[in-house]
């Protein structure tokens, strides 16, 4: 009998319409041997809205794992601030619905992600995990221009609260600091990003908290990170960080050049995995507060 082998890698590109008027669209990276069970990749594009480049560059990698990757499009008019998470349009709510669809569809059955970004992507994908812990499995960032950092700063520079705002996202991220600290974290930088340009948000408290440019905030959230752990008494995060060789502000120089895909998707668990019960069960309210889309997207 003839046995049909597939080429190691192998993997079909898929664009996905958005379910109804709101929905968001995404490519997928599909792999001829799906592992549903193995968290997928999802890829957060920056702010020329590449998400396909995102699904075909790592999708021959993470394919040799059956890993599924899923590449949302953020579309400019319907989420203009996709990077900040719960501005206009609500970015975290149209993937928690972009996640839901392709569990029914089968494409994924595990009960977290890995959730990766680029440039304005990264930044979506930070904050998204602070805000939703519980969903992720590994967060990677890479060559933010920006970040959230876990101090008292007001949302989105840091965790605090904003003068005069209804909102309280900075405190509900403060809330559940003690488990996204529990998540595996890589950040990437290229070694030539450090010249800021018009997208580089830049002042003077900005430049004083987070550094002048891409490749110093990179190193100072992680530092960040850390110091957040240690004055709460908690095991100091698994964070690893890498500056990309011979790569600029640039998604496929990251990729060709500079090693980004082997970086984001090597095999790693933190150092001391807990599941998610255990840290519900310790943290309660981190899983009480969660609005009611979490809870069906965790199975």
């Amino acid at each position: 009998m003839t046995k049909n082998f597939s080429t190691p890698g192998a993997f079909r590109l898929e664009f996905k319409a958005g379910s109804g008027r709101h929905g968001l669209p995404c490519w997928l990276a599909i792999p001829t041997e799906l592992d549903a069970g193995r968290p997928p990749l999802v890829a957060v594009h920056g702010i020329r809205r590449g998400a396909k480049m995102q699904a075909q560059q790592f999708g021959a990698c993470a394919a040799k794992a059956g890993q599924v990757v899923i590449a949302p499009l953020f579309g400019e008019e319907q989420w203009p601030l996709y990077q900040q998470v719960v501005r206009k349009g609500r970015a975290d709510l149209a993937l928690l619905g972009l996640m839901n669809d392709l569990r029914l569809a089968g494409l994924w059955q595990s009960k977290r992600f890995e959730l990766s970004g680029f440039s304005g992507g990264a930044q979506f994908a930070h904050r998204f995990a602070m805000l939703y812990p519980n969903l992720i499995k590994t967060l990677s960032v890479t060559s933010a221009g920006w970040y959230t950092f876990p101090d008292a700063e007001p949302f989105p520079y840091g965790l605090g609260i904003r003068d005069g705002r209804k909102d309280d996202w900075g405190p509900q991220m403060e809330s559940r600091l003690r488990e996204f600290l529990q998540i595996p974290i890589n950040i990437a930088v290229g070694a030539l990003d450090g010249d800021c340009d018009s997208n580089t948000r830049s002042g003077v408290e900005i430049d004083h908290q987070q550094g002048a440019n891409r490749i110093d905030r990179a190193h100072q959230w992680k530092k960040a990170l850390l110091k957040a752990a240690q004055e709460r008494g908690l095991p100091l995060p698994d964070v690893r960080i890498r500056e990309l060789p011979e790569s600029g502000h640039d998604f496929a120089e990251c990729v060709k050049k500079g090693g980004l895909v082997n970086f984001v998707l090597s095999n790693r668990e933190a150092k001391k995995p807990k599941s998610s019960a255990n840290r519900d069960a310790k943290n309660p309210s981190s899983r009480a507060t969660l609005p009611s889309e979490i809870q069906t997207i965790n199975m």
